[in-house]
């Protein structure tokens, strides 16, 4: 399974100083307003966008009483709050990379300007769309502490497509609708799962060391960094680079 990145990326947010924190709570309560409000509903169970973006903000251990009251808010349809569009933007990194990048934005022509910019400054080129998201899947994405065999065997029966061992434990990807019903089922039988979450995993991945590793992981965090954007994927292979 390709993107083994995905985790360093995690690991970087859950270590993030006091500013950062709070810079990732706020992108992940934007999601769930957008998502109450784009799936008409403020129950999980009936809104699948507001699930994801629920799994999303835990895994970011984003307090509960944070989404609880985003998602109030969002039912409630609170004046003045401004109305988000998903806008994904994709583009080149160092070494050949590929990146795509989501976003929700209440300005089109801040946000992309802001993206371009960075591109720009860390070596990177924006991209027209279609350029690279053809290179990346979307897929469930769950992480599981054990990696015996009794958790592999459990992963494939539940319905996993693949699944591999990593140092942060058995990483495990599934159709995008099998997501919740694999990592649920992985609960059950007593297997500790640290996230699940739906992200866009790449084909194929591109070896980048050296300096070039080093600028695609500036590029990428920087990007990041943007208050709009929500979540950045690269074909780029960092799993040798330390987060």
């Amino acid at each position: 399974m390709a993107g083994h990145s995905k985790w360093a990326q995690i690991k970087r947010k859950k270590g993030a100083n006091d500013k950062k924190r709070s810079a990732i709570i706020s992108k992940h309560i934007r999601a769930i307003t957008a998502a109450v409000r784009s799936g008409g509903s403020g129950d999980p169970a009936a809104n699948l966008s507001l699930k994801n973006a629920i799994a999303a903000a835990k895994t970011d251990t984003v307090p509960a009483d944070n989404i609880d009251n985003a998602i109030k808010r969002a039912v409630g349809g609170a004046e003045g709050s401004a109305e988000y569009k998903e806008v994904t933007y994709e583009g080149y990194g160092p070494g050949g990379t590929a990146i795509l990048i989501e976003t929700l934005t209440d300005n089109v022509n801040r946000t992309v300007g802001e993206i371009r910019a960075v591109f720009n400054k860390r070596g990177g080129s924006l991209g027209n769309s279609g350029s690279v998201a053809w290179q990346f899947d979307k897929k469930g994405v769950i992480l599981v502490q054990e990696t015996s065999e009794d958790a592999q065997e459990a992963a494939i029966e539940l319905g996993a497509e693949d699944f591999q061992e990593s140092e942060d434990g058995l990483e495990i990807s599934t159709a995008p609708a099998d997501l919740y019903a694999v990592s649920e089922g992985l609960a059950k039988r007593g297997f500790t799962v640290e996230s699940a979450q739906i992200s866009m995993i790449a084909s194929n991945t591109v070896d980048v060391s050296g300096s070039d590793a080093d600028k695609v992981m500036a590029l990428l965090e920087a990007i990041e960094d943007l208050d709009d954007v929500q979540n950045v994927y690269s074909n780029a292979d960092l799993s040798n680079v330390e987060a």
